[in-house]
């Protein structure tokens, strides 16, 4: 008989977007007609289509598919080709950080790499998380059989976990902007967090996802703007916020050569390494015609289009932001972020909070109970549906709590 991974039996029943999914289904199959009214705000998935010079780039990059003289197999390294590897190097500088191309791979986006970076490390690591967090940094160290731990974001701190020092962990995730509440780490903030990994040798996972939508001159689009940074962090970032890539699949991780562990022995290992090694044996790759669409995202032309959808986005987070502000509910987000993260009203429970949106004015959110336990008792709305939709899900939600 084989045996199994019965880490796995540690998980919560249901992961999150499958129940709101559940639930959303059982309501659209006894109301069919209230359920034509929904508007879906729960899920982060992009709206808007790609950049016309990211469309063009994919095509040609097709169209070279079908001569044998331009035709692309297996690519030989696995780690990206060499054209985008510059082209996201040359965006780091852009914003200060200097990262080299050999320090970056690419991959199929952000989420796998949140959760498959955990193969590199041994098993039985102490692994701290913010919470509320995303789901995947805490299920997959589950999987993995690490003790998670975490450091409370409240709304006291402004949902900015900061490290404390009489704990100890091995592996920290940290996630700025964050998902889900939308809060940001200052340069100051960050800052105490490297020296925090530092001197407990801890290497933080670092996911940059939102990056594209920070405002704010105080907030880093990268931590290793950070000194000592790349001594100590993993950063993980994604084109599916950045430039609309959920449904092309594309984003890369940077291992710096600087940061370096000890193996059992005692040896120093770098992780860039062990990285390469898994990525070599469990994934083939980025097809080629996406990666020289993601290499379009960072021309000139290709931000300033992708730019375009972002400010789209950060429009529709404005709308929501003033319709908290009208209706005097406390909320974080939608500066850095495409994320509001609500306090639910009148001392509501998440859930209950969700069931009454669905129910009462067919709008769809996310439950902050699913993200952990300091999100109940609040609610993410995302800015990445149309400004229609959103200007009508808000004057819904004015028109049911002003009653």
């Amino acid at each position: 008989m084989a045996k199994l991974n019965e880490n796995f039996f540690k998980l919560k029943k249901n992961y999150l977007f499958i129940e709101i999914a559940k639930r959303i289904r059982e309501y659209s199959d006894s109301h069919p007609q209230e359920a034509k009214r929904l508007i879906r705000m729960g899920i982060g998935d992009v709206t808007r289509p790609l950049a016309p010079v990211v469309v063009e780039a994919i095509k040609k990059a097709a169209d070279e598919m079908q001569y044998r003289e331009t035709f692309r197999g297996y690519e030989d390294s696995g780690a990206g080709y060499d054209f985008l590897r510059k082209a996201v190097s040359d965006y780091y500088k852009s914003f200060g950080a200097e990262v080299s191309a050999d320090e970056i791979r690419i991959s199929d986006g952000a989420k796998s790499d949140c959760g498959n970076i955990i193969d590199i490390f041994g098993s039985g690591n102490t692994v701290l998380v913010t919470d509320p967090a995303y789901p995947v940094y805490v299920d997959s160290n589950v999987m993995s059989g690490n003790e998670v731990i975490f450091a409370d974001s409240t709304e006291e701190n402004g949902f900015a976990a900061m490290p404390d020092k009489s704990v100890r962990a091995d592996l920290i995730y940290l996630c700025s902007p964050n998902n889900p509440t939308g809060s940001v780490y200052t340069t100051e903030q960050l800052r105490e967090w490297v020296n925090y990994a530092l001197e407990n040798n801890a290497v933080i996972i670092y996911d940059a996802a939102y990056e594209a939508f920070i405002t704010e001159d105080n907030v880093p689009r990268s931590i290793y703007v950070i000194e000592g940074a790349k001594k100590c962090a993993i950063e993980i970032c994604s084109l599916s916020k950045t430039a609309g890539f959920t449904g092309t699949r594309c984003g890369y991780t940077v291992i710096p050569d600087e940061l370096v562990q000890k193996d059992s022995a005692g040896n120093d290992v770098k992780l860039a390494d062990l990285w390469g090694r898994r990525q070599g044996s469990k994934f083939n790759g980025v097809s080629y015609p996406i990666q020289r669409g993601a290499e379009a995202v960072f021309t000139q032309e290709g931000q300033k289009q992708c730019r375009e959808n972002i400010s789209y986005y950060q429009e529709n987070a404005r709308v929501i932001a003033q319709t908290c502000d009208e209706l005097g509910i406390k909320y974080t987000g939608g500066v850095n972020s495409p994320y509001i993260w609500l306090k639910c009203p009148n001392g509501m429970g998440s859930w209950d909070f969700f069931d009454m949106l669905l129910t009462k004015i067919q709008v769809v959110g996310t439950p902050g109970a699913g993200f952990g336990k300091n999100g109940d008792g609040w609610f993410r709305l995302t800015a990445f549906g149309t400004h229609e939709a959103t200007k009508e899900a808000m004057e819904r939600l004015k028109d049911l709590l002003k009653k």
